[in-house]
C-alpha cells in the first residue's frame, strides 16, 4: 500500500500547515527539498510523513523517506532527554533538522517561533525576546537548533550587542549539528552561558540521535570496520525508489537494522566520537591522512572555523592537502597565505605527524555553502579545479 506524495515548497508555515495534518495521519507524505523541475515518484510507501531530498556536499541527491513512526520515535527521545517547551524554528524546513523543530512542536502542543527571511543575530534576538517568554505567568522552556555558521555569528555579535547575548542565554538547549562544531565555539558559548548541545545525526536517523556523544534512548550505536552504524526506531525506511541504494546502506545483522554512516569514529565506555569521513582520506607518499582530522586541527586556532581542507595532486608525494580560507579571515588574523601556511605545518605537524601537513593556503573571496549552512566541498574542489 502506498501513500500521495504532495510537493511542498520549505516556506515554514506551509510545511507546518502540511505537516500537521500528515502526523495526525490525515494528509498526504510531503515531498521536501526536491530540486525545481526534478521529476519524482508520485507515492511513497504506507506510513510516510516526509521525503527529504539533499544533495549533500558531494552533490549527489538523495531522497530520504521518513515514517510517522521515526519522527516521532526522534521527537520523543529528544524531549526525554534535554525536555518539552516552546522551539524557534531558525532553519530551513525543507532540511531534517528543521523539519524535526516542527514536529517537536507539535507533539509538545505549542506552535513553533519562526526565525522568517535570512538568519541574522538581530532577528534571532528580536524573535527570542518577543516569542519566547511565558504562558499564563509560567515560564516555558525555550529551545532552538542552529548550525555551526549560524552559531559563530552569534557569538561574534554577542561580543558587542547586550540583546544577541542575553537571546543566547535564554534558550534552555540549543541545539547544534550539521557538521562538525569546533571546540573553540562551544568554549566561547560556554563563557557566555549559552547551553549548547552538540548533535549528531543525518536525515536518515530522522535527525541527530546522538546528543553530546551519547545516544538518544533506543538507538543503538556501534563500530564496524572503522565505521559508525546506527539503529533503533529513527532509522529511516531508506531512499524513494532506489532499493540497490537502501540496502547498501541499511543493513540487517542477527535480526537489528543499521544504517551505515560512512564516517569514522570510536565508542568507548557508551560515548561515540566522529573522527571523520571514511572516505575523506587520503595516501600521501604512502601515509594514509584523514583530512577531517588535519581540518579539525587548523579550526581549533581563532578565526580559521570555517576553513575548509580538500585534497589536491602533488607530483612528489602523490597527493597533498589545502587550506581554503576566506580572504577576510585572512585580514581578521593579520596574516598573509605564506606566514600562515608555516604556522599551520607547524600545528598539524606537531599534532598529527609530518605527512598531514597542508601543501598550500589558497585564499577565496566567499566560501561556497549550501543551503543547509555546510560547506559545499564539491564546489570548493571545483574553484581549485581538481
Amino acid at each position: 500500500m502506498a501513500v500521495d506524495l504532495v510537493p511542498v515548497a520549505p516556506e515554514p508555515r506551509e510545511v507546518l500547515r502540511a505537516l500537521r495534518q500528515t502526523l495526525d495521519g490525515a494528509g498526504p507524505a510531503l515531498a521536501l527539498g526536491a530540486p525545481d523541475g526534478a521529476s519524482a515518484p508520485a507515492q511513497a510507501p504506507s506510513g510516510t510523513v516526509a521525503v527529504v531530498t539533499t544533495s549533500g556536499s558531494t552533490g549527489v541527491p538523495k531522497s530520504v523517506v521518513l515514517s510517522r513512526s521515526a519522527l516521532i520515535a526522534s521527537a520523543s527521545a529528544t524531549a526525554a532527554r534535554i525536555g518539552e517547551g516552546r522551539w524557534l524554528l531558525a532553519l530551513s524546513p525543507g532540511y531534517v533538522a528543521g523539519l524535526q523543530v516542527i514536529v517537536r512542536s507539535l507533539l509538545a502542543g505549542h506552535e513553533p517561533a519562526v526565525l522568517a527571511g535570512s538568519f541574522s543575530p538581530a532577528a534571532f534576538a528580536a524573535v527570542t525576546a518577543s516569542k519566547h517568554s511565558s504562558v499564563g505567568g509560567t515560564r516555558v522552556a525555550a529551545f532552538t537548533s542552529l548550525v555551526p555558521a549560524q552559531l559563530a555569528d552569534l557569538l561574534d555579535a554577542a561580543e558587542t550587542d547586550a540583546a544577541v547575548a542575553d537571546a543566547l542565554r535564554a534558550y534552555e538547549a540549543i541545539l547544534v549539528g550539521g557538521q562538525a562544531l569546533p571546540a573553540s565555539q562551544r568554549e566561547r558559548a560556554t563563557r557566555l552561558g549559552a547551553r549548547i548541545v552538540r548533535t549528531y545525526g543525518s536525515t536518515e536517523t530522522s535527525g541527530g540521535c546522538v546528543y553530546d556523544g551519547v545516544p538518544l534512548d533506543g538507538v543503538g550505536v556501534r563500530i564496524a570496520a572503522g565505521e559508525v552504524q546506527l539503529s533503533g526506531p529513527v532509522l529511516a525506511d531508506g531512499y524513494l525508489g532506489e532499493p540497490d541504494r537502501t540496502a547498501a546502506s541499511f543493513i540487517v545483522d542477527d535480526g537489528t537494522r543499521w544504517y551505515r554512516t560512512g564516517d569514522a569514529g570510536e565508542f568507548d565506555a557508551g560515548v561515540l566520537r566522529v573522527t571523520g569521513r571514511i572516505d575523506n582520506v587520503i595516501i600521501s607518499g604512502g601515509v594514509n591522512i584523514s583530512l577531517d582530522r588535519v581540518e579539525a586541527v587548523i579550526r581549533e586556532r581563532a578565526g580559521l572555523a570555517s576553513v575548509v581542507v580538500v585534497a589536491i595532486p602533488d607530483e612528489r608525494w602523490g597527493q597533498a592537502s589545502a587550506v581554503v580560507v576566506e580572504t577576510a579571515a585572512l585580514a581578521e588574523i593579520g596574516a598573509d597565505s605564506p606566514t600562515l601556511l608555516a604556522d599551520l605545518r607547524a600545528a598539524v605537524g606537531d599534532r598529527l605527524g609530518k605527512p598531514a601537513r597542508p601543501a598550500r593556503v589558497v585564499a577565496v573571496d566567499r566560501m561556497p555553502v549550501l543551503a543547509s549552512g555546510k560547506p559545499d566541498r564539491a564546489a570548493v574542489r571545483r574553484m581549485l579545479a581538481i
